[in-house]
Order: C-alpha cells, then structure tokens, then sequence
C-alpha cells in the first residue's frame, strides 16, 4: 500500500521518537541498522523527514536524529506518509487511472471510496507517541 521509502520513513520516525522520549539522538547508521534499511537510503528517507519538520537533525560529534518530546502526540502516520509518497493515497485513482472521479468512477472506485475514508482517519488519529507505547512495551516491534 505505501512505497518502501514511506515504510522505512514510518519505522525510522518511530525508532527516533523512541529514543526521543529518552532524551537520545540517534544517528543514520543506528537508524538503517534498527530498522533494516540501506543506509544511503535512508539519509534521502531522513532529509524528507527533516524538511517537512517531522524529525530534527543535529549535526556534529553529539549529533544525530531527534523529535522533541511535546512534539510526538501531533506527528500522525497521515503526515509521514504525505510528506514521503504526497497525497496519492488519500486523492488517487486506487487503479492508477487519471480520469476516475466520483462523476466518471473506475471499477473499484465506490468500494475504495468507503475504505479510504476509514483508512484517513486511521492515519489521520494515530500518532508516532501512539504506535511508541508498544515498541516501549515489548507488545510491538520495528525488525523481524
């Protein structure tokens, strides 16, 4: 459902807050390790993140990635995905096709239409500080 880049790019903002909440930055080699990314991928992943101001980087010998801790509550899976792979999933042809509207409707589109209104509002509700009790917890994880 979301490119690989959106998926490495929601496990790495997870890791961060993680270790966010415990006052720790972390760095790109720590990041691609913990969630089995490439590293050169996930830089481009992390300089995404950063320009939209979802994770902050700080450079130089005490550097690394971090999100400040009031801050974890408002970032939403919605805004991770739209700042990685834009609002195709939210706006988008579910079969690609760049005609389809609610007036002239692919073969999908009225049982996609339903579906992508629970699925925004999943997103739309569920924060990076929601999804890092479980990691905290042991109920969830980030690497098979």
């Amino acid at each position: 459902m979301f490119s690989k880049a959106c998926e490495y790019g929601i496990r790495a903002t997870l890791y961060i807050a993680i270790n966010s909440l415990d006052d720790k930055r972390v760095s790109l080699r720590n990041i691609a390790g913990k969630i089995d990314s490439p590293e050169a991928f996930t830089a481009k992943i992390l300089q995404q993140l950063v320009h939209h101001h979802i994770i902050h980087s700080v450079k130089g010998a005490t550097g690394g990635f971090e999100i400040e801790k009031q801050k974890l509550p408002d970032i939403t899976l919605a805004q991770i995905i739209s700042a990685i792979d834009g609002d195709h999933l939210f706006h988008g042809c579910v079969m690609g096709l760049s005609a389809c509207a609610d007036d002239h409707p692919c073969p999908a589109h009225l049982s996609y239409e339903k579906i992508r209104g629970q699925l925004k509002t999943m997103l739309d509700n569920t924060s990076i500080y929601d999804l890092s009790h479980g990691l905290e917890t042991g109920l969830t994880f980030l690497k098979q």
